[in-house]
């Protein structure tokens, strides 16, 4: 069985309201895809170990439209 991130394959969303000024916040991709310029490209596998979480959990950043804040928030993963 695989684990895998349901934001990053598009199974579900997740419901941030931004503590600022209260409209939804989005994930704008995961954190290891901010890392270098390359960074997007390399394979999950090789990512994965950037972050020094467990093999069970995404770090995603969530960014407010409105007021631009932003905010790093792990999402478990699910086994496929």
């Amino acid at each position: 069985m695989n684990w895998i991130c349901p934001i990053c394959n598009g199974l579900s969303t997740f419901l941030l309201r931004c503590p600022h000024c209260g409209h939804q916040m989005e994930s704008i991709g995961r954190m290891q895809d901010f890392l270098g310029e390359y960074s997007p490209y390399l394979s999950m596998e090789i990512t994965d170990r950037m972050d020094n979480l467990p093999s069970t959990q995404c770090l995603h950043i969530f960014c407010c439209e409105f007021c631009n804040y932003d905010k790093r928030a792990v999402v478990h993963k699910v086994q496929i």
